[in-house]
């Protein structure tokens, strides 16, 4: 089989990516890997043989403590989707002509859901046709849907920015004691797992937020009005944090009602956008009071300056964990986190079956959401807050954070 190994990053980035990135570099120098091979921009980089030599580019113990502390994507992503084998088998013979070109043994894929539906596809390929090469995917995601695994590395650090940054709107939003309505947009599909972060604001120094409005709950927008009003009257400040996929009973996002463009991805996955602001229009036409809407957008996946340490720790071991696997004669499958305790706090990983995760989301159990679907329970801060503690702290040069550039 080759001798060289080959990493690619997929999908939305994350302020820890690359610390896994850095995780399965480091693994496979150690096992021998004679090359080490980055796509550049992903699985449609490498159908251009876009690829990077990393044991050139990231030699030093340096570069990988930088790397550790950049965020988003230090090779480029993309959302690619590979095409049905059967539909386009050209593509998949010019993959695996250019694997064999550059002598690939290993191949990871760092990313998501669509990431692990990649996997799916080229290790099945690779076993049709008998191919040595070992096709490991990797975890990746603020958005923490993945199956099959505790949480994604990417979202303890997501939701610990989403914390610390409720807690500041709050402060600020309370300042004029004047009526003021501040409505929160925050990532999330068909997943409500970065805005449930929301609820780790709460704490004996902030009230917390006053509504939290999740994907897996029906958004009934009468009732959301009546609420809010309720809220109104009892105190000035209203602060809510609202997933940007909330869906109306009939399946429709709520941002569709908006007048914002939108477009479709590769993946077939429309662009959400909007939420914020058209509730925000809503109950300022509605009820008599001042408000405002914010979007954290792409702030909370690529703020390096506040990761979680336990985050950026496992990241760095999925990406260990799969070189380990697949120098051993494992392919198609993902590294999995396995809970063992809460507190302590204990992790572990295992290997899953790749094809029992592509195209699976998880969401957050409904029964992690009070009666009264304004709050997450404490079932779900037990989840959470070990995910989001300790710090990484970066290191500054003229008083900013300093990243590591790829070479274009």
């Amino acid at each position: 089989m080759g001798n060289n190994a080959i990493i690619g990053q997929s999908g939305g980035p994350t302020a820890v990516i690359n610390s896994t990135l850095a995780g399965v570099l480091q693994a496979c120098m150690a096992r021998g890997a004679r090359t080490i091979y980055g796509m550049s921009h992903g699985i449609e980089g490498l159908l251009e043989e876009h690829v990077v030599n990393l044991s050139d580019t990231l030699g030093s113990e340096m570069d990988i403590e930088l790397l550790k502390r950049t965020p988003a994507s230090y090779l480029g992503t993309c959302r690619y989707k590979l095409p049905d084998v059967t539909q386009q088998p050209e593509v998949y013979e010019k993959i695996f002509a250019i694997l064999d070109k550059l002598d690939i043994g290993y191949f990871f894929y760092i990313g998501g859901n669509d990431s692990m539906d990649t996997i799916a596809k080229l290790s099945e390929y690779g076993r049709v046709t008998r191919s040595d090469i070992r096709f490991m995917g990797v975890p990746k995601t603020i958005d923490n849907d993945l199956a099959l695994t505790d949480h994604t590395p990417g979202f303890g650090s997501a939701a610990k920015y989403i914390g610390v940054v409720m807690k500041e709107i709050i402060r600020d939003a309370t300042c004029y004691g004047n009526k003021y309505v501040t409505i929160v947009e925050i990532m999330g599909r068909n997943a409500g797992w970065l805005t449930a972060a929301a609820a780790l604001a709460r704490g004996e120094d902030c009230e917390g937020v006053n509504l939290i409005c999740l994907p897996e709950i029906p958004f009934h927008i009468d009732r959301f009005l009546a609420k809010v009003e309720q809220m109104q009257k009892e105190q000035n400040s209203v602060v809510i944090a609202v997933s940007e996929g909330v869906k109306l009973p009939d399946g429709r996002y709520v941002c569709e009602l908006s007048d914002d463009a939108r477009f479709v991805d590769a993946f077939g996955h429309r662009k959400l956008t909007g939420t914020a602001r058209y509730l925000s229009n809503l109950v300022a036409n509605n009820i008599d009071t001042l408000t405002r809407s914010i979007e954290l957008s792409t702030l909370q996946r690529c703020a390096g300056h506040l990761t979680s340490r336990t985050d950026i720790t496992e990241a760095y071991q999925v990406g260990g964990a799969a070189a380990k696997a697949a120098f051993e004669g494992e392919t198609g499958k993902m590294v999995a986190l396995r809970r063992i305790s809460n507190d302590p706090y204990q992790v572990t990983t295992e290997l899953v079956n790749v094809l029992d995760v592509a195209n699976v989301e998880k969401k957050v159990p409904v029964d992690w959401v009070n009666s009264y679907r304004t709050d997450m329970t404490s079932e779900f801060l037990q989840y959470a807050r070990p995910l989001i503690q300790a710090e990484l702290t970066p290191m500054y040069i003229n008083g900013l954070t300093r990243h590591i550039q790829r070479p274009i």
